[in-house]
Parts: structure tokens; sequence; C-alpha cells
């Protein structure tokens, strides 16, 4: 058994495991070489968001922060890159997918214990809506607050 020095041991674990995990769906996804470590940072990022919000909040309320926190990340590295949002949101969006709830869920149902299946199953739902949420959110915001670049050959002038 290993004892800890502190707690940083155990979230600096929890971060490389998801920047690995993000990155691996990376490579499913096939993304461009160069954007792998990026989708794994945004990965890391959302989850260390999700873990550190998850000791104060619930885990609904964690779940669509962490999703806002990697679709602003994931922005950030499209506008760096030149590569659309949807390569580094979906990777980096999979460590937050509530699995382990889902299985959770399904496992009291086939064992016949309904009274434990449907809040677990309930929880699945809410956190995968407040990753939808979260998602959808941040663009919109990212809409309205940065301006919208014109190209000037497209417009015709005003009389």
């Amino acid at each position: 058994m290993v004892a800890y020095v502190n707690d940083a041991l155990p979230l600096i674990g929890q971060a490389v495991a998801s920047l690995i995990a993000a990155a691996a769906f990376g490579v499913l996804f096939q993304v461009p070489k160069r954007t792998l470590l990026p989708c794994g940072v945004t990965g890391m990022v959302g989850w260390l968001a999700y873990v550190l919000l998850d000791r104060r909040l619930d885990a609904v309320p964690a779940t669509l922060i962490a999703a806002l926190v990697v679709t602003v990340a994931a922005q950030l590295f499209a506008r760096t890159y030149r590569i659309p949002v949807i390569v580094f949101s979906v990777a980096g969006i999979i460590p937050l997918v509530p699995g382990g709830v889902a299985y959770d869920a399904m496992r009291s149902v086939v064992e016949n214990r309904y009274d434990d299946s449907l809040p677990l199953a309930a929880k699945a739902f809410m956190m995968s809506g407040a990753i939808a949420v979260g998602l959808v959110l941040s663009e919109v915001v990212n809409q309205l607050l940065l301006p919208k670049v014109k190209n000037a050959k497209h417009e015709e002038p005003q009389p």
C-alpha cells in the first residue's frame, strides 16, 4: 500500500490519466497528429475542473462547469491551431462522460435493485445533460462576446 504525502499525488495521477484518455480518443477519432497533445490537455483541464469542483458541489453542477471549461479550452486551441473546435471538444469531453454512473445504474437493474438504479440513472442522465448544456452555453457566449469578423469582399457598399 502506498502512503501519499499529500492529496496532490492522486490528483496528478488523475491528470495524467485524463490526458492520456483524451489523447487516445483523439487517436481513435483520427485527429491531426499535431493536435493530440492539445486534445489531451483539453480533457485534462476539464477533468481537473470536475474533480476540484466535485469536492464542493454536486456532480451535476460540477460537470456543467467542467464542460464549460472544456469548451473554452477547445475554442482557444482551435484558434491557435486553426482547426475546427469539434476536434478538441469531442476528445476533451470524453473524461467527463458518466460511464461509471451509468454502469452502476444498469448493474442495479440487472441485480433487481430498482430502488438503487433509479437515482443512479437519473444522475447519469442529468450529468449527460449538463455536458450538452455546457457545450452549447459556452459556444453561445463565445458567439455573443467575440466580435464577428466580416469579410470585406462579400460586403456590398451601402448607398
